[in-house]
């Protein structure tokens, strides 16, 4: 039995794990229209309770599980998870995960920056008129997403310039001098090529099936949404959101497209499809010096393997060359070692200048033949000239 005051001690693995889960739940910051930063120390279900979505929906933003790049547009809320930006925008804010990460401060920044209305900085500005400023400003969402959209837009290119300043030096050094040092560091550069461009076209990908797909553009308006259901919602918003979000999709979209109907408006999604063809065009753009990239050094390894194969005939041709002096040497060391063996002949007799004549005329022989052999394997073009 264990005596009073016995220290059991703890597990370091289990302290990690609590330590863990006590830095998961302040793993969010919170973004007002004003462009004021709160951390939130939640958890998950606060989270889906406060933006109304699921835990299939918040799964995708879990930094442990890998998901690819997604724009998810809900009822009242767009689910954002492009490489190391993983957002959650509505209507009036946006819920930012890792706002500590080295890669997600410069986008809170810019956030702070951007998200307040321009009829803030009206009186600092001086050119517009407060009419003109409330005309002319986009929703609350369009400025968020637009900010991720740019960041994660440039973040990629600046990945992509600092790749091709790395590559062609090392393509062009590889051409020079064939090494085993220049060759790993062109796999090298290779590899981080094949997997910049995987994440590139992930989030390429994801901006063309929305451009393709208007009800999913219509989705992430979450304004036009709000107020077309704030006068049949006369209590003010709900506390609970649908079971299904494919039904709630559907439910929006069929109100969405009675009130464009009866408004006559078809171009609702005109400003959000122009700002997603900007960045699909810049994301396509930094595709395109991938593409340039991989296309280089597909031709650089042609000119290597070119270059390996003229050694490897140079090879070939060597090889012939001793082959030919062989058989010839051979035939000349045939000669030699049967009139030199210790025999006696009885032609030999009073003819000692026989051995000397028939070496030299073996010789000669040899050499002729080793000079129609090379002639024939040129003639053929199995060696160079």
């Amino acid at each position: 039995m264990a005596r009073d005051g016995h220290v059991v001690p703890v597990d370091p693995q289990t302290a990690l794990t609590v330590k863990k889960k006590k830095q998961s739940s302040r793993s969010w910051i919170l973004l007002d229209c004003s462009g004021q930063g709160t951390v939130l120390d939640v958890d998950k279900y606060a989270i889906m309770h406060r933006v109304q979505i699921h835990a299939r929906d918040l799964r995708i933003l879990d930094p442990l599980l890998s998901y690819p790049s997604k724009i998810l547009g809900r009822e009242r809320a767009i689910v954002l998870n492009l490489e190391h930006i993983k957002a959650i925008i509505t209507a009036e804010e946006v819920l930012l995960r890792d706002p500590t990460d080295e890669h997600v401060i410069p986008v809170v920044e810019e956030l702070q920056r951007r998200l307040p209305p321009s009829n803030v900085f009206q009186e600092y500005q001086g050119g517009l008129h407060d009419g003109e400023a409330e005309e002319d400003e986009s929703p609350f969402e369009f400025r968020a997403l637009e900010v991720a959209l740019e960041a994660i837009c440039s973040f990629l290119a600046a990945r992509t310039t600092e790749l091709e300043t790395a590559a062609y030096p090392a393509l062009d050094e590889l051409t020079t001098k064939i090494s085993s040092r220049n060759l790993d560091r062109v796999r090298k550069l290779k590899s981080a090529m094949t997997r910049l461009t995987a994440r590139v076209q992930k989030v390429r990908d994801e901006l063309e099936q929305l451009l393709d797909d208007d009800d999913d553009m219509a989705d992430l308006y979450l304004s036009r949404k709000t107020s077309s259901s704030s006068p049949v919602s006369g209590s003010g918003p709900a506390n609970w959101f649908p079971a299904s979000p494919t039904i709630g999709s559907k439910i929006s979209r069929a109100s969405r497209a009675s009130i464009a109907t009866a408004r006559g408006d078809e171009d609702d999604i005109e400003e959000l499809e122009m700002l997603l063809e900007a960045y699909f065009m810049q994301i396509d753009g930094t595709l395109n010096k991938l593409t340039t990239l991989r296309e280089y050094i597909d031709d650089t390894e042609d000119y290597i393997n070119i270059q390996l194969d003229n050694h490897r005939n140079q090879l070939i041709q060597l090889e012939l060359f001793l082959s030919s002096g062989t058989v010839c040497m051979s035939i000349y060391s045939l000669v030699s070692a049967i009139f030199g063996m210790n025999i006696p002949y009885t032609w030999n007799d009073d003819h000692g200048y026989m051995f000397k004549w028939v070496v030299i005329v073996s010789g000669v022989a040899c050499a002729l033949l080793f000079v129609v052999i090379v002639y024939y394997a040129r003639l053929k073009g199995l060696v160079g000239s």
